[in-house]
């Protein structure tokens, strides 16, 4: 074997496996999820949030509390149905987009309740720290 294919192996072999060690650019937190709280992220990262829902009962997902010093919405939520459901007011789910800007902490809560119900527990309530390195 000449030498520029030896090292040639060994340098694939790195890059392969640092490749591999790459945090994902992309994150998402589903109600099942809930239990990886506190949630490690980086920036640069961006975060989705996805939810089950059903706004024609009256409950909402209320944002009480996106990490303001750690993330940026990029955008509203977007609620779709499924489209097998063709059950006029079934469930469907909420999503949330946020990227990741900068080291630091935060916390996101959100509730699930009927925003006109006053002194009403919320139905849900997801409440995830969310940590920047």
């Amino acid at each position: 074997m000449n030498r520029p294919l030896r090292l040639l192996l060994p340098a694939a072999l790195i890059l392969l496996a640092a490749c591999a060690q790459q945090q994902p650019s992309s994150v998402s937190l589903e109600e099942k999820q809930l239990g990886q709280c506190p949630m490690q992220l980086r920036s640069g990262q961006t975060l989705t949030v996805r939810l089950p829902s059903n706004p024609t009962t009256g409950f909402r997902w209320v944002v009480a509390d996106a990490a303001p010093g750690v993330l940026r919405s990029l955008g509203p939520e977007v609620y779709t149905t499924p489209e097998d459901a063709g059950l006029v007011g079934s469930a469907g789910q909420s999503t949330w987009r946020y990227q990741v800007q900068q080291s630091g902490s935060g916390r996101l809560l959100m509730y699930y309740q009927r925003p006109w119900e006053t002194g009403v527990a919320p139905a849900k309530t997801l409440d995830c720290r969310i940590e920047v390195r």
